[in-house]
């Protein structure tokens, strides 16, 4: 049997036996609950109580103040029935409704507003003070505002709603100040001395760092992450990472230091150094926004970040993908941008020599059979396959993928998130997948012989499967395959085309200029004796343009491998990848190194982008 929730703080040894009785007799006299009995008389606090509720019930608590709740959700349900069962509705997520509340086991509340809403009810524990001040919030229709940038409005109201440093009164949360505040973020210009615009306050308590063997005051902290300069800084992180074209923000924590980077054209660039102080309340102000738990520091953890914006005059939304790390020192979080419109969907512009592309048009034009893209993290695979998708994607086509995560939402294809916790891996969704008659598959990622294997069988009987693997070239993808465990003959004779791909940068086109380089240095990286004389090789001087690194974007180099009749001969009999190369270069296979001596002629990039991402 369930204890009950005084028994449970009483054992937890948050309350004494006396207090619980003293409690119960106020209970008796006033009526009302336990939970908020003990907050109003000072035994315990409300973080206490939802905290211990959660555990006993199995059911998210959430701390109702760092939410913003959209006017159309509060809509669902009344006031009267809010303020009749203390509950506040969070979300709605197709036909789910979150609902924040103080008893989650109220089945009456959950059946009325399930038969009000026509929703299914998805409670979450809150404690009965913050939903109470939440309806006086939400419902009082004092709080509205409208602003350029919904995901920032609450923060933009409370700094508005500030007094003091900012010369604002109290009460002056108006349109305009609200937009004022915003207009900060779009003027802003990130550089290592933003800082100077920031006032942080050494002795304040929220902001002490905190060290292994202290205890962490989650209120604190969440309210340290809600602080003004904390919100502005991050605001102005996220905008600038967009404006300067950067694929991932690295947010690191180290003993002495706290350092923030920039990943712009796949190198990585240190843009500032926050006082360390503030660590936890950036790191806990990220997690936030991405809806991750503040209070676990010990396990990695993923989210989303989506925000709508104004930049540069221009309505933007921006989706971030959010990646937590326990280091020695703190957490450590990556943002990876996934933005829509970097996303290039035409395949005449990614980079291909010219029969290279015919190969890879071909080959996802047929009826059946496997295409598998290669390369390391970040080389281009997803783009690549997103094209190839968009290029199929007909009103005719049934197109499923399975992605771990969903990077890019493509319209006209059923796309699937995996979610190993509850067992929707790769190879449970590709079961899935064939008894929804389709006709394109796109796995996410060939981890396992499992994967493998349902891929295969399903390129074997009339599926195009599109797939990807790390590997570091195309032939060496077969004896991946193998050695996962499939046969040969499997291999040979379900997989049409395999490609290997990198990215490498693009020299600045504001700052190009001619290099000089000795004839023997060209023929050494894989140029003719005869055509090395005449070949021009540019470099970029550095400018404002590129931040002085001579290089603007980035392209594709690739590497790809028809299977052919010879090969799959080859392939059967169990021939090495050297050999498999070899045979492939007679065919006409173009290598990774061999496309970019073409980028080099074309004088698109340099020496040495080749020489770093290719071998011979």
């Amino acid at each position: 049997m369930s204890l009950k929730l005084g028994e449970l703080l009483v054992r937890e040894n948050l309350i004494t036996s006396d207090q619980l009785r003293d409690a119960l007799d106020h209970q008796r006299a006033n009526g009302g609950r336990l939970g908020s009995i003990l907050v109003r008389l000072g035994m315990v606090s409300d973080d206490v109580i939802t905290a211990v509720l959660s555990r006993k019930y199995g059911v998210p608590s959430i701390n109702l103040d760092l939410f913003h709740i959209d006017a159309e959700v509060v809509r669902l349900i009344s006031q009267d029935v809010a303020l009749k069962y203390s509950v506040m509705p969070l979300s709605k997520m197709g036909a789910t409704l979150t609902l924040a509340m103080a008893d989650p086991t109220n089945v009456f509340a959950i059946d009325d507003i399930k038969f009000m809403t026509s929703l299914t009810v998805e409670p979450v524990i809150a404690s009965e003070t913050s939903i109470q001040a939440a309806i006086g919030k939400y419902y009082g229709g004092s709080n509205q505002i409208d602003i350029f940038d919904e995901a920032f409005a609450f923060e933009a109201e409370k700094a508005a709603n500030k007094t003091g440093k900012n010369g604002h009164s109290k009460n002056g949360a108006s349109k305009n100040g609200a937009q004022a505040a915003g207009q900060k973020l779009h003027d802003a210009d990130l550089d290592p001395n933003i800082l100077e615009n920031f006032e942080f306050n050494d002795n304040e308590e929220a902001f002490e760092v905190v060290q292994d063997n202290e205890e962490i005051d989650l209120a604190a902290l969440a309210r340290a992450s809600e602080d003004a300069p904390v919100v502005r800084l991050v605001n102005v992180l996220l905008v600038d990472s967009l404006r300067r074209g950067a694929s991932d923000i690295h947010v690191e924590p180290y003993e002495k230091d706290f350092r923030i980077r920039f990943r712009i054209d796949g190198v990585l660039y240190d843009v500032m150094h926050p006082p360390l102080q503030i660590r936890d309340p950036l790191i806990s102000r990220l997690k936030i926004m991405s809806k991750l738990d503040i209070a676990e520091k010990r396990l990695p953890q993923d989210g989303r970040i989506k925000i709508k914006v104004r930049v540069d005059e221009r309505s933007r939304e921006l989706d971030f993908r959010v990646s937590t790390l326990p280091t020695l020192f703190g957490e450590k979080v990556v943002l990876r941008l996934l933005d829509k419109e970097k996303l290039m969907l035409d395949m005449t512009k990614l980079g291909f020599e010219e029969e290279s592309l015919e190969k890879f048009k071909r080959n996802i034009s047929n009826p059946y059979g496997m295409v598998l893209v290669t390369g390391p993290t970040g080389s281009g695979k997803t783009n690549t396959l997103y094209s190839a998708l968009q290029a199929l994607n007909t009103s005719e086509t049934n197109i499923m993928t399975a992605e771990d995560p969903v990077e890019f939402n493509l319209h006209g294809i059923n796309q699937v998130q995996m979610k190993e916790q509850i067992g929707l891996n790769f190879a449970a969704a590709l079961r899935s997948f064939l008894r929804q008659d389709p006709n394109i598959i796109l796995v996410g990622e060939i981890r396992d012989f499992e994967t493998a294997e349902i891929a295969i069988k399903a390129a074997l009987t009339g599926h195009l499967v599109l797939s990807t693997l790390h590997t570091n070239d195309a032939p060496s993808t077969i004896s991946r395959l193998v050695n996962m465990g499939i046969e040969p003959f499997l291999v040979a004779t379900s997989v049409n085309i395999i490609q290997a791909q990198r990215l490498i940068r693009k020299i600045c086109s504001n700052c190009k200029e001619k290099q000089h380089v000795p004839t023997e240095g060209l023929v050494e990286i894989g140029f003719t004796e005869a055509e090395a004389p005449s070949i021009e090789i540019f470099r970029g001087r550095g400018c404002k343009t590129c931040n002085n690194t001579g290089y603007k974007g980035r392209i594709g180099l690739y590497e790809v491998m028809e299977v052919t009749e010879e090969l799959r001969e080859l392939i059967i009999i169990g021939a090495s990848a050297m050999e498999l190369r070899r045979k492939a270069i007679e065919c006409g296979m173009i290598t990774l190194r061999e496309s970019g001596l073409c980028k080099i002629r074309q004088g698109i990039t340099t020496i040495e982008e080749v020489v770093k991402e290719t071998v011979l």
